[in-house]
């Protein structure tokens, strides 16, 4: 795995604060308000059944994400958790496995497979769309850290001693890659008050096909409980096959979202 000079190649951004952190404790508010609205949230647009495969993040396991493909399948779709037990991360030594699940997903449906990832597994998903993207509708993140400074989250040292894999030893083709164009449509959901990831980290490039959804106030654990975060993603999954339109903020949660930023 080459080295690179990340000094040279980006700038550097700086983990959270401490402060947001400690406010990482609201993600339990963040799900008792989606206990609580869960009559709006169950009006979202319904799903066309096609299958949908569900990525953890770092020290996560699929227990995380439960909650998130029940909403998912309650709206209509084919919910997939990813099996592969606790995520201790690594994106080259994950790939492998992580492709067979996701033909497996594939072969099983039928269907081209969305992907929902969070945090880490955003990362992942990314990574499956650049080498698979012949079985991927689209992938939507949840506060993934794949552009620029990757380094700036409060979980480096936890990712680099359990996957093994440097942050400063990431290729700068497989950086470039994963920051750039998808082959796919693609969302990026994140908020500036996340306590784990930078989320300047979490911007990828508007294009007809990609966009940023900035939820307001959201903390990093709750992206996946978020009634805001599961709005958004119920609404993006809801696009036809091969269309993709701008996230429409009106709606319920309209005031939870930032104005899109070009």
């Amino acid at each position: 795995m080459a080295v690179v000079d990340r000094e040279a190649t980006h700038d550097r951004l700086r983990p959270p604060s401490v402060a947001l952190l400690l406010a990482e404790a609201r993600s339990l508010f963040e799900f008792n308000a989606s206990v609580l609205l869960s009559p709006l949230l169950l009006r979202a647009p319904k799903g066309d059944g096609h299958p949908v495969l569900v990525l953890p993040g770092l020290l996560a396991s699929d227990l995380s994400t439960a909650p998130l493909r029940r909403y998912l399948r309650y709206l209509g779709y084919q919910t997939f958790a990813w099996e592969l037990g606790r995520n201790f991360g690594g994106v080259y030594r994950m790939r492998d496995r992580l492709r067979r699940r996701l033909d497996a997903v594939h072969a099983a449906s039928g269907r081209k497979v969305s992907l929902v990832g969070w945090s880490l597994g955003g990362v992942y998903a990314r990574d499956l769309a650049l080498h698979a993207p012949e079985t991927i509708r689209g992938i939507i993140t949840l506060g993934s850290p794949f552009s620029g400074d990757i380094t700036a989250t409060n979980a480096r040292r936890v990712y680099e001693k359990l996957s093994g894999e440097p942050l400063d030893g990431v290729r700068l083709d497989d950086l470039k890659a994963l920051a750039g164009d998808m082959p796919v449509p693609a969302t990026s959901i994140y908020s500036r008050t996340d306590g784990i990831v930078n989320w300047r980290t979490s911007l990828l490039r508007p294009s007809p096909s990609a966009e940023n959804i900035e939820v307001l106030f959201a903390s990093h654990i709750g992206l996946t409980v978020n009634a805001a975060v599961l709005w958004a993603i119920a609404d993006r999954l809801a696009q036809p096959e091969g269309e993709f339109q701008p996230f429409d903020r009106a709606g319920p949660f309209a005031m939870a979202y930032a104005a899109p930023t070009t």
